[in-house]
């Protein structure tokens, strides 16, 4: 016997229930609730550790330095960019040649 493989593939449990006592039976049965526990997320959360990345006890520095005399903000891509690069200045705001090439 020839089998057709274009022919789309339906399970059992996907064709529809003629009576109304089976529809019912299945919005009964959990299809159309929604519970979260979120004790078990936070406890999955908690548990999880990279192995040798404890970093809870490190402080990070970072020296932040205000912008030179030399250098912009691009607009477009908000990287702070040295004046050679300016591509274009529209109403006081500058874009860098790599957002404007």
């Amino acid at each position: 016997m020839a089998t057709d493989y274009d022919a789309p593939r339906v399970k059992e449990e996907d064709r529809p229930s003629d009576s109304l006592e089976g529809l019912k039976a299945q919005q009964r049965g959990g299809a159309m609730t929604a519970v979260r526990d979120v004790a078990d997320e936070t406890d999955a959360i908690d548990g999880f550790e990279l192995p040798g990345a404890d970093l809870s006890g490190e402080e990070l520095l970072i020296k932040v330095v205000p912008a030179q005399a030399d250098e912009f903000t691009c607009m477009s891509c908000f990287l702070v960019r040295h004046r050679s690069q300016i591509a274009k200045e529209k109403n006081g705001d500058k874009y860098c040649m790599d957002c404007e090439g």
